[in-house]
């Protein structure tokens, strides 16, 4: 195993609605992921289909005693977590270090041991070797005995990454890509944050690895792709998008069960498309508007009541045997 250490057009307001369209929502789903916005949130993908909703109180206390149940008869559990930004100084999160620790310690909390835990990218928020080891060392409390990484973009500002890989890249290849496989699934985690002109852009020698990587695997293999800048174009214009990643989707058609988890967004979105179903994972630091509902993709000031509400982790089981991943999203609120 490698890449570890232990522990389109413009638019306008009235048509905000047309990314969610394009990229296979409905404007009630719309309705319903808008409301995930202070609400702990039930993902569940069976035969395909992600089913979500919005837990109330009283259901939160039952998710509980089930995610003690899944936790015994689940055979691998992780935990995603995404966009620290540990250094960002502004007055959508006023201390992104204290919102973090909550989310270590609610990770600490889960009731259970993730088998490891992967942030995905946006670790630091100027890529500064000070941040870097703020947030290196914050992640050694994570009660788990892996945590992988992918770099953000702002992981890389000034120097191409180098000093995220000096950090958090021991043996990976190339630019910080790598697999592995643990409990009969196999791990990409690609780099799609370097050479950005708009869009995340992956590169031929990373597509050439995807390729050769995963020659060798059954069909029937589930796969799991980790990325920062998500593999679908889910708002282009921002550029929340990879502009080679077909290629890389086109080689995981063939396998029955495919889950490409991203961050950057700083919020929960899910499209399905086939066999590969994609979710953008929320943050620990600030939240971005929705697709088209402002004019850039800046930090938003929300109530400080409100924060905690649009902040959370991610937990993802799977049991050998079944076809599909279980993916819960939680608020830190």
């Amino acid at each position: 195993m490698t890449g570890y250490y232990d522990s389109h057009d413009s638019a306008s307001a009235d048509d905000a609605e047309r990314p969610a369209a394009e990229h296979g929502m409905s404007r009630r789903q719309l309705m319903r992921h808008a409301g995930w916005f202070g609400g702990a949130v039930v993902l569940t993908v069976a035969s395909g289909e992600v089913i979500s909703h919005i837990a109330d109180s009283r259901e939160r206390d039952s998710m509980t005693a089930a995610g003690a149940t899944a936790a015994v008869n689940s055979s691998l559990r992780f935990v995603q977590v995404s966009d620290s930004h540990i250094g960002f100084q502004g007055p959508a999160n006023t201390d992104v270090v204290g919102s973090f620790t909550e989310a270590i310690n609610q990770v600490n909390s889960l009731g259970f041991r993730p088998d490891f835990v992967m942030h995905s990218g946006d670790l630091t928020h100027l890529s500064t070797a000070g941040q870097f080891d703020q947030v290196k060392q914050m992640l050694t409390g994570m009660q788990t005995d892996r945590v992988f990484t992918v770099p953000g973009e702002h992981d890389s500002i000034g120097d191409a990454g180098r000093a995220y890989r000096k950090t958090f890249g021991m043996g990976t290849l190339g630019d910080g890509w790598y697999s592995f496989d643990t409990h009969g699934v196999h791990f990409i985690a690609l780099v799609n944050t370097l050479s950005l002109e708009k869009l995340g852009h992956l590169g031929n020698d990373q597509i050439d690895f995807v390729r050769k990587d995963i020659a060798g695997l059954s069909s029937d293999t589930p796969i799991v792709v980790f990325s920062h800048i998500p593999l679908f174009a889910m708002y282009p214009k921002w550029g929340w998008s990879t502009d080679d990643a077909l290629k890389v989707i086109a080689l995981l058609r063939r396998f029955s069960s495919v889950t490409c988890l991203n961050g950057h967004v700083h919020q929960l979105f899910t499209k399905t498309d086939g066999n590969i179903t994609f979710h953008s994972a929320t943050t620990t630091a600030y939240p971005l508007p929705k697709p088209g509902r402002a004019p850039a993709p800046t930090p938003q000031v929300v109530p400080a009541r409100q924060l905690k509400g649009a902040l959370g982790i991610r937990t993802v089981g799977y049991r050998q045997g079944d076809r599909e991943l279980a993916i819960k999203d939680q608020r830190l609120a």
